[in-house]
């Protein structure tokens, strides 16, 4: 699946943000591409970044990669529901709860890297197993419209999106 191939209908609100920061890009390479990117790009990182806040209240690199890893899995659970036809609407979740109930900064930036990896590697067989006609199923999560296939691209386009935080204000 290409995402040049959504429907309006299966992206909508602000997951839509980060299906256009995927870019045009096949999914599965790009599960595959985009997390051996991410890797590398973190181990160039300097190692008195991993614990740094560029303000008051600000998350680390630490606590944003353990971020990355609880929305793939929240993100990838949808997929699940939304391709096995569950109409059920799914709550959202507060990011910043999720973050302040990890020790993320207590552990070591391999650890966090190797649960990324071990997290993608289970989105990737997830996503590989999926007919067309699975990836185009959708369903309502935080209150917006959104297919099982559009959600592998947001999983692509919120680490995307982090790494130019990273860049930006870390770095």
């Amino acid at each position: 699946m290409n995402s040049s191939q959504l429907l309006e209908t299966e992206c909508s609100g602000p997951f839509a943000n980060y299906v256009r920061e995927a870019g045009e890009v096949n999914l599965i390479e790009e599960l595959e591409i985009s997390l051996h990117d991410f890797i590398r790009f973190v181990q160039n990182i300097p190692l008195d970044k991993f614990d740094y806040r560029y303000a008051e209240g600000k998350w680390t690199i630490k606590d944003i990669i353990q971020h990355l890893i609880d929305c793939e899995r929240i993100f990838a659970y949808r997929a699940l529901r939304f391709a096995r036809n569950d109409k059920t609407a799914l709550a959202g979740f507060e990011e910043n709860d999720y973050v302040d109930n990890t020790d993320a900064n207590k552990r070591g930036i391999q650890d966090l890297l190797t649960e990324l990896s071990a997290v993608r590697h289970s989105t990737l067989l997830f996503y590989k197993s999926l007919s067309s006609e699975q990836l185009k199923r959708t369903g309502t999560a935080s209150t917006h419209q959104i297919s099982a296939g559009a959600l592998g691209f947001v999983i692509i386009g919120h680490q995307k999106h982090h790494q130019k935080v990273f860049e930006e204000r870390y770095l």
